[in-house]
């Protein structure tokens, strides 16, 4: 089974509810940043809120893609994406857009998670570099990856 780089940022926490709660934490850290800084890197060669944003609208249409490939399907391949590939795009990005795509998003994807039997957490699936890994490893996996980059957005501020 694969280890998950990104369980370690949910510090015990239980990965649904951090899943639940991102979208507000989200709300209000942009609102601390501010539309004056929102679009302003915290460092050369660094996301600023707005990138980080944008990023985590298209992890969670990424996210909810697997989330389903997984369900339906026995033993999904995923398809990698390259991050920084995908944040070309990001300095045309409207944050407000962002993140009213990542909390539609994820409000879809919390409610198919919330209704999911026990066995559906079990179902497995491979990343091809990450290896073999269940659907609770990507409830998870989201989970962490919201925590790291609200620490980011919570510096930023």
């Amino acid at each position: 089974m694969a280890l998950n780089p990104y369980a370690s940022f949910l510090g015990g926490r239980d990965p649904l509810a951090v899943i639940r709660s991102t979208p507000a934490a989200l709300k209000d850290q942009a609102d601390r940043i501010g539309p004056a800084r929102i679009r302003t890197p915290p460092a050369p060669g660094k996301w600023s809120a707005r990138d980080i944003l944008a990023h985590l609208a298209d992890c969670e249409i990424v996210f909810a893609f697997r989330l389903r490939q997984a369900l339906a399907e026995d033993d999904h391949r995923i398809q990698p994406f390259d991050q920084n590939l995908w944040a070309r795009s990001y300095g045309s990005a409207d944050p407000d857009a962002a993140l009213a795509a990542f909390s539609a998003v994820r409000a879809w994807n919390v409610a198919l998670v919330g209704a999911l039997p026990a066995v559906a957490f079990d179902r497995r699936l491979t990343h091809p570099e990450r290896g073999t890994m269940t659907v609770q490893v990507v409830i998870e996996t989201m989970g962490g990856h919201d925590v790291n980059h609200l620490r980011q957005l919570e510096a930023i501020a």
